[in-house]
């Protein structure tokens, strides 16, 4: 399993929020290519890195930071938060990112998911499913729609997407837990997928546990910047997989 860390963004900084509220806001590093580059020297090799003001604004406003981190270091990037037009998809592929974070837009307009699927190739893309009683919730997780995790996957993994992370929004930023029964339903019914959990890690034992049910990967945010779990576990914990 693929230990991923994540890094937030609002105002250049590298910040986490809680359940995704603006208002529960706590900056942990000014500069983000600093942490970038620590989590490459431990070993880690991927990165998760959000738009939080792009996400809120409806379009990609961090690029610079993506262009810096992606060319002072060898991480392997995934870069999400306010992809909804075309020339911000552009810019995030062209300042460095492997794979562009897809979540709200591939539920309310899936026609133009589906061609950017076919124009970039789906490897160039990373599907973020938001779930709350196993339905998909969008606009910063404010609304949840009636559209069914499993068939969201199941519509997309059809076009030959292959990487998704799924968050449940009821756990993400609580340090309670990630979703396991969720998770393990979903690799069951997509063991082709290379599924990454994302959300309510917050300890070595946490991450142990979705290796074991066969998570391709982990995504770890706030239990790091809260020392619940350390650098050297990460960089342990990756070595292990």
């Amino acid at each position: 399993m693929q230990i991923i860390p994540a890094i937030d963004i609002i105002d250049g900084k590298c910040v986490r929020l809680t359940q995704g509220d603006y208002n529960e806001k706590t900056i942990y590093n000014e500069d983000p290519l600093e942490v970038a580059k620590a989590f490459e020297g431990a070993g880690l090799n991927r990165l998760h890195l959000v738009d939080l003001d792009g996400a809120k604004a409806g379009s990609v406003r961090n690029w610079k930071v993506l262009e810096t981190i992606a060319s002072n270091t060898s991480l392997v990037i995934d870069f999400g938060g306010g992809i909804k037009k075309e020339e911000d998809l552009i810019a995030v592929l062209n300042s460095g990112a492997a794979l562009a974070t897809i979540g709200s837009l591939a539920v309310k307009d899936p026609e133009l998911f589906k061609r950017w699927l076919h124009q970039y190739g789906a490897e160039k893309f990373l599907l973020g499913a938001d779930v709350k009683d196993e339905k998909i919730a969008v606009g910063g997780w404010l609304e949840t729609t009636s559209v069914s995790v499993f068939d969201l996957l199941q519509q997309y993994a059809a076009l030959g997407l292959k990487q998704v992370f799924c968050t449940d929004v009821s756990k993400d930023g609580k340090l309670q837990g990630p979703s396991v029964d969720l998770y393990k339903k979903i690799i069951g019914r997509f063991p082709d997928l290379f599924f990454i959990a994302s959300g309510g890690v917050s300890s070595v034992p946490d991450l142990e546990e979705l290796a074991a049910i066969g998570c391709a990967g982990a995504i770890v945010g706030k239990a790091f910047y809260e020392n619940r779990i350390s650098m050297e576990e990460l960089s342990r914990l990756n070595k292990a997989s």
